[in-house]
């Protein structure tokens, strides 16, 4: 199985997870921002932690050739989020996904790293299309998937999901 090739951007390096990042996901999935907007995961340990790694992002590589990825700092090295595609049984194509700790929020490496997804997944993955889902009130990823030059294709629901989303599509 190949690695997903690392991605590296003016700010930051996008790259495979693995278990050595439980400790960082813990607190991601954890921070306020995760639970409101994407749900609580019942990590409550490094052992939850590692264990979603295993039946996420480690899995989605195996299965799908892509997954959620670490998004480090270029300068230090120092982990401020995930982003990347998710394979949904209920979308079309795959959905582009990211998070970033609260710290690191409002400073554009949500974009810088989405748009470096965007662009490995039609260079690298050869993909057509890819879809985003948001929670309606999460203002400022709505805002972040229109500025990326993803379209609005309304309110749905979702097998499985709580809530309404709205969902987002783009050509690439």
């Amino acid at each position: 199985m190949n690695k997903i090739p690392q991605i590296q951007t003016e700010r930051v390096i996008i790259k495979e997870l693995d278990l050595s990042y439980a400790d960082f996901i813990f607190q991601l999935l954890n921070s306020p921002g995760w639970l409101q907007y994407i749900g609580d995961r019942n990590i409550h340990s490094l052992e939850d932690a590692g264990n979603y790694l295993l039946n996420g992002p480690l899995k989605s590589y195996k299965d799908h050739g892509f997954g959620l990825c670490l998004v480090q700092l270029r300068e230090d090295g120092i982990p401020i989020g995930i982003a990347g595609l998710l394979k949904r049984d209920y979308l079309d194509c795959p959905d582009l996904g990211y998070a970033f700790l609260p710290e690191y929020e409002g400073k554009g490496y949500a974009f810088e790293s989405a748009n470096a997804i965007i662009q490995q997944s039609k260079e690298y993955l050869g993909l057509e299309r890819i879809q985003a889902i948001v929670l309606p009130e999460n203002e400022r990823s709505i805002h972040l998937l229109e500025k990326l030059g993803m379209k609005d294709q309304g309110m749905h629901e979702f097998p499985g999901q709580k809530s309404v989303l709205r969902l987002f599509q783009m050509d690439l």
